[in-house]
């Protein structure tokens, strides 16, 4: 499995590394960097006793999914008008379509695997094979978009896990080893160097980046696999390359352990990852900004707007607020404090250091739950079954001008797909009253008999769409 990073383009670009098995619940001290022995061989350096104990927990994942195909000529409006009447919605065909990627074993009592969200994201069944060629069916525990990250569950003894590293402790010049399948190549390994830390792609619309970038080489197929230290201790889920033909080119990214960590136990615990949030609008502290406000560098999130009655109100977060930490780590810009804020679980607090007309001060804020994150159609027109909606994210309803309910992801086959909606439209009112936001479509949409009619925008143009 792979993802496209740079070009955005339909060829995907980005693929994860190799393998990642740790002991879940393992606290185990993690050694620093000078307390690494690369053990001998005949009088020669290796990696090959340490590989021998954590190879045992890369695992090959193999996914059978639906695929829609689109009959080119049914793209026509005036083919679908003349051949099958006005107002005919599209009947997608579907194939099976195979795909393989990596995972790790995170817990070797219960057989949990870790994997990436896009290895498994269309999957109607999923195949986990072991190092020593056992196969087992495995169950979808959950996953998570906007992380990449996905927990399977399997049925087997003797399983190996790898301990978990604190990925908070790596360094620029730390040296690691990625496992995994690149290519359908089991068990395969590379190594390099952490070129990077804190990385942010932008990827991902929408997701939590926070990405530890190597130049262990990845490839397409080492997607969920692992980045593991010398001590053979799990650093990260090796998710994206930056590469402009789909093969690697030296830049690859990893999702750190640390923040897959909180994710696999609400996936765990819940089966979804329950988002926080603090209530602000803001943006980076541009270089004209850092001018405007007196700061002796653009470091740091500008508070711009605070939602009334949020957590940051309560806790008196005020715009103009510059934002320079969160719980003591150096805050470098706004989508580094969306990551921070929605990582951590409702409830929990951060401690905010802020800077206020030219003085220093400190905040503590309650993580508030955020409502107004993606949601099936459950409590919806039965005809909706099958779709997922979301807000639009600011950046997008901003370009486009547009006030709506994005229409996140319509299941093949699905009645929501009989309907005609697709991927990617965006519901601009249902019979006729605007849906601005997710509790006004949700208030529309939430009748169980009847008929709707839905105004969608798709890409420049618009249509009406009945459901009945």
């Amino acid at each position: 499995m792979s993802r496209n990073l740079a070009l955005k383009v339909a060829a995907p670009l980005v693929v994860s590394a190799g393998v990642l098995s740790f002991a879940f619940m393992s606290s185990a001290p993690v050694p620093g960097q000078a307390d690494i022995v690369v053990p001998m061989q005949q009088g020669v350096p290796s990696l090959a006793p340490m590989l021998k104990q954590v190879m045992p927990g890369v695992v090959n994942i193999s996914v059978t999914a639906k695929v829609e195909i689109q009959n080119p000529l049914l793209q026509d409006p005036f083919f679908r008008r003349f051949f099958e009447g006005p107002n005919a919605p599209e009947q997608p065909q579907e194939r099976d379509e195979q795909s393989t990627g990596s995972g790790v074993i995170v817990d070797a009592a219960k057989g949990y695997v870790i994997t990436n969200n896009h290895v498994v994201d269309q999957a109607e069944s999923i195949k986990v094979r072991l190092s020593d060629d056992r196969e087992f069916e495995a169950k979808l525990i959950g996953k998570d978009p906007q992380t990449d990250v996905a927990i399977l569950q399997i049925k087997a003894d003797k399983l190996t896990a790898i301990p978990l590293a604190d990925s908070d402790k790596v360094q620029v010049g730390d040296f690691v080893v990625a496992i995994g399948s690149p290519f359908g190549l089991r068990q395969t390994v590379t190594s390099g160097i952490i070129s990077a830390t804190g990385r942010y792609t932008g990827i991902s619309e929408g997701g939590y980046e926070d990405f530890i970038q190597t130049d262990a080489s990845i490839n397409p197929g080492n997607s969920g696999g692992a980045l593991v230290n010398l001590n053979g201790q799990l650093v990260g889920i090796p998710s994206n390359i930056l590469s402009r033909s789909g093969g690697n080119i030296g830049i690859g990214f990893a999702i750190p352990i640390n923040q897959a960590r909180g994710v696999m136990s609400q996936l765990i615990e819940h089966g979804s990852v329950q988002r926080g949030r603090i209530g602000v609008v803001g943006q980076d502290v541009t270089p004209d900004l850092a001018k405007a406000f007196g700061l002796p560098s653009a470091r740091g999130a500008v508070v711009a707007q605070v939602v009334p009655d949020s957590p940051a109100a309560k806790a008196g977060l005020k715009p103009e607020d510059i934002v320079l930490e969160a719980n003591g780590r150096e805050v470098q810009s706004m989508a580094q404090l969306r990551n921070i804020v929605g990582l951590m679980r409702v409830g929990e607090k951060v401690d905010l250091k802020v800077l206020r007309e030219g003085k220093p001060r400190n905040l503590t804020v309650v993580i508030g739950k955020d409502t107004e994150q993606a949601s099936s159609a459950e409590n919806l027109h039965p005809a909706l079954t099958g779709a997922t909606f979301a807000p639009l994210d600011d950046a997008t309803a901003k370009s486009t001008k547009t006030q709506g309910v994005l229409v996140q992801k319509v299941a093949p086959g699905s009645p929501a797909a009989r309907t005609g909606l697709r991927d990617g439209d965006v519901v601009l009112a249902v019979n006729r009253e605007p849906t601005p936001d997710l509790a006004k479509f949700n208030k529309l949409a939430g009748v169980k008999e009847g008929q709707l009619l839905l105004h969608v925008q798709r890409g420049n143009g618009a249509l009406f769409i009945i459901v009945r």
